[in-house]
C-alpha cells in the first residue's frame, strides 16, 4: 500500500536527500601541499552574503586560472564533498570555488534551512560574478560542476548565464522531480496532491505562530529493518566520513512546495553549443537522472559511466572519485 508523500521522503525518499545531504568528508585534514585556500565572501543578487572556500594552486607562474564553480549535494556545507573536489582540481591547475549556499553552512539568509530553487540557481550566478572580478582568474574560463542536488541547480543557471562556459555533474539529482515523484516513481499524484494539501495547512498554522515543522531524512539509529540503502546512508551521514556540524540533515517541509514546483532541466537543450558532460556510478539507484536528461541535452554531451560506483560513493571513495577526476580534467582542459 503506498504512503503519503510527507512518509516517503523521510523513508525512501530519506535517500535522496541523503544521497544529496550533507557531503563528503570535511575539508581534508591534510590539505595538500601543493594548494592554498582562501576563506572568500560574496554577495547573490538578493544580497544574501555567501561564504565559501577557494582552493588555489600554489604555482601558478603569473597566469590567470580556469576557474571551476563547485556545488554540494543538497543539505551539504563547503566543507564536505564539494571541498574534495575542489581541493583535487586545485591540484590541477584550476581555481576552484566550494561555497554554502544560502540559509545554509556559514552563508546568509533567513530561515535558516529552507530551500528557494531560484535562490540556489542565484547562488552560481553569484559565484561566477565573484570570480569573473579576480585578477587572477581568466573571466573566460568558467566552469561549473554540480554534485547531486546541484546538478540540478547548476543546469538552471547555465541555461541562462552564458558566463558559464562548460557544465559538468556528478551523481546528479533532478531534485524536482524526485520530490514529485520519489526515487524512482515511488510517489502517486494523489500522494502528491495531499501533500500540497498539508503544506497549505502548515504555512497557515506556522503564520499563526506555530512551530515550524521540518523534515529530518537520515535515521537517528541503524536498525536491522532498514532497506541496504538507507543504511549505506546512515553509515556515510551519520559517522566521521561524512558528518560535519553545520550539516543539519534536515529543511522545512514547507520547502516541498517550491521544490516540487521546480523543473530545473525544460531547457537544458539551450546550453548547447556549450558541452555537458554527466558522470554517474554504474550501480547508482539516482543514474537514471542523468540518463534521461542526456537523452534530452543536445550535443556536444557525454554520459560518463564510473564502472562498479554507487551515487555517494563518488562523494569520497578513493577508486571512484579519482577516475571522475581524470574525467574532469579532461574535461575541463578540453572546453575551459
Amino acid at each position: 500500500m503506498k504512503t503519503n508523500f510527507a512518509q516517503v521522503f523521510t523513508g525512501v525518499f530519506a535517500c535522496i536527500l541523503l544521497m544529496c545531504s550533507n557531503t563528503l568528508a570535511a575539508v581534508p585534514p591534510q590539505i595538500s601541499p601543493t594548494v592554498k585556500i582562501e576563506r572568500v565572501t560574496f554577495k547573490n543578487r538578493i544580497n544574501i552574503e555567501l561564504v565559501g572556500n577557494l582552493y588555489l594552486p600554489k604555482n601558478t607562474h603569473g597566469k590567470k586560472l580556469r576557474a571551476i564553480v563547485v556545488g554540494p549535494p543538497f543539505g551539504s556545507v563547503k566543507e564536505q564533498t564539494s571541498g574534495l573536489y575542489a581541493e583535487k582540481l586545485a591540484e590541477m591547475g584550476y581555481a576552484a570555488l566550494a561555497f554554502d549556499p544560502s540559509f545554509r553552512g556559514e552563508s546568509g539568509g533567513e530561515p535558516r534551512q529552507i530551500d528557494v530553487p531560484e535562490i540556489r540557481v542565484e547562488d552560481f550566478s553569484a559565484a561566477v560574478d565573484f570570480l569573473s572580478n579576480r585578477s587572477d582568474i581568466n573571466k573566460d574560463k568558467i566552469g561549473v560542476l554540480g554534485i547531486c542536488a546541484s546538478g540540478s541547480y547548476s543546469c538552471a543557471a547555465a541555461q541562462i548565464d552564458h558566463r558559464i562556459k562548460a557544465w559538468a555533474t556528478v551523481s546528479m539529482f533532478d531534485i524536482g522531480r524526485a520530490r514529485r515523484e520519489g526515487l524512482g516513481g515511488t510517489i502517486s499524484y494523489e500522494q502528491r496532491m495531499k501533500t500540497l494539501d498539508e503544506i497549505g495547512e502548515q504555512r497557515t498554522k506556522e503564520f499563526g505562530g506555530a512551530p515550524r515543522r521540518d523534515i529530518n531524512s537520515i535515521p537517528s539509529k541503524l536498525t536491522d529493518d532498514l532497506p541496504l540503502i538507507r543504511k549505506e546512508f546512515y553509515e556515510y551521514y551519520r559517522t566521521p566520513r561524512g558528518s560535519h556540524p553545520r550539516a543539519t540533515n534536515s529543511y522545512s517541509f514547507t520547502s516541498l512546495a517550491p521544490l516540487t514546483n521546480f523543473f530545473a532541466f525544460n531547457q537544458v537543450e539551450t546550453i548547447s553549443p556549450r558541452p555537458i558532460l554527466f558522470i554517474v556510478g554504474e550501480r547508482a539507484e539516482s543514474a537514471y537522472f542523468s540518463e534521461d536528461i542526456y537523452a534530452k541535452a543536445a550535443e556536444p554531451k557525454e554520459l560518463f559511466v564510473v564502472p562498479g560506483a554507487t551515487h555517494v560513493d563518488l562523494y569520497d571513495v578513493p577508486q571512484y572519485v579519482d577516475v571522475a577526476l581524470k574525467k574532469l580534467d579532461e574535461f575541463f582542459t578540453k572546453n575551459l
